[in-house]
């Protein structure tokens, strides 16, 4: 089947008209201009599905109000349709496993979770993948997370560390009041489990977790990274993302040492950091910038990329890169992320002005189709 006449970005360029073949789940051929056969898409955009590599937008799906809890797989598809329409086709869903923390993200709760997603994950469209995020303050939530990785149900594994003083948090006062908003707790309960912070089982655990996971495939990434002191630890272990750095400094480094520096596509999209870390910008203009996820905002992804292109920071390729080839590279995904015969035809078929993603395919299979799209042709 032909996606016949829609601009194409290309890996190395942009096709102002152009069309792509689709055979069975991959991308058979792409040719200039428009050919006479297939879907019409002339005057909209053809670029590849993001691949995004942390997400937290299920947990407000799963818990919509503090401990309220909605059944996983009806919480599942409302998320998947909200992933699909920003453009979404690999989706590496965040599980936090962080001792001490209640609802979604205890290490028990993230555990049984895990294991939910995976049986479920066969029924969707997209490409569900599980990030596991390990808070190595918190060093008892290691068994969950060794469980997890032993059964396979780990795709990418990444360390954060949430202590105050460092990281994300400068002071225990920035601790208190982000997480008694965030957990909707008082302020008190939350300056009491600091007390409970564990401290020379973190390397240990750390050290642990990284071996199993080298040892079965699975990458892994470091969370809020603060200094070069802390990226050049991560390094070390193995690590070969640095997701968020807050420190210019931090980025700086993850790049010197060749890790792939992801930065969030709201900050990109907003021009800065929502608790007032580095910017995505900043990262860019000293080329350390290397992929976007979405974090918090699905549809921030290609919002991102184009905004980054239209104020000529990069040009379109090289920015939708940043949430499509870039992140797939770094997690081993060889197999997608670019427009380019041989490839998996995961494709998003959008408007740029005003901005709106108008289709979804997945594997070559339409998933997603607005109304307007749908009368162009034959779906």
């Amino acid at each position: 089947m032909w996606l016949a006449g829609p601009k194409l970005v290309l890996p190395d360029g942009v096709l102002p008209v152009g069309s792509l073949r689709l055979e069975e789940e991959r991308i058979a051929e792409i040719r200039q201009g428009q050919v006479g056969e297939g879907i019409p898409l002339r005057g909209l955009t053809l670029v590849p599905g993001v691949v995004d590599l942390h997400t937290d937008s299920l947990e407000p799906e799963l818990e919509p109000r503090p401990g309220v809890q909605l059944a996983v797989d009806m919480a599942l598809g409302i998320w998947e349709n909200r992933a699909l329409a920003a453009g979404i086709t690999t989706a590496f869903v965040t599980l936090s496993f962080w001792e001490g923390l209640p609802g979604w993200r205890s290490p028990e709760t993230a555990l049984a979770m895990a294991e939910q997603l995976v049986a479920l994950r066969s029924q969707l469209a997209l490409d569900l993948r599980i990030h596991a995020r390990y808070e190595l303050s918190r060093p008892l939530g290691a068994a969950a997370v060794r469980q997890a990785l032993s059964q396979g149900w780990v795709d990418l594994l990444s360390f954060m560390d949430h202590t105050p003083g460092q990281g994300q948090f400068r002071t225990p006062e920035d601790y208190i009041r982000y997480m008694a908003r965030h957990l909707a707790r008082p302020s008190e309960e939350v300056a009491a489990s600091l007390a409970a912070k564990a401290g020379e089982e973190t390397l240990q655990s750390f050290a642990q977790l990284a071996q199993q996971a080298q040892a079965l495939g699975v990458p892994l990434a470091s969370h809020d990274d603060d200094c070069p002191a802390k990226v050049q630890l991560m390094a070390k272990m193995g690590l070969k993302i640095s997701e968020f750095p807050v420190t210019l400094a931090a980025a700086l480094e993850a790049r010197k040492l060749g890790l792939l520096v992801v930065m969030g596509a709201p900050n990109a999209l907003r021009g800065s950091s929502h608790v007032g870390n580095l910017s995505a910008s900043e990262a860019l203009q000293v080329g350390a910038l290397g992929a976007l996820a979405t974090d918090y905002s699905p549809a921030s992804a290609l919002r991102a990329a184009f905004a980054l292109a239209e104020k000529q920071l990069l040009d379109l390729p090289q920015a939708i890169a940043l949430v499509t080839h870039n992140p797939a590279q770094a997690v081993g995904l060889q197999d997608r992320g670019a427009l380019r015969p041989g490839l998996r035809a995961d494709l998003v078929v959008l408007r740029e002005k005003p901005f709106q993603v108008m289709g979804v395919f997945v594997a070559g299979r339409p998933v997603f189709l607005r109304d307007s799209l749908c009368w162009r042709g034959v779906f």
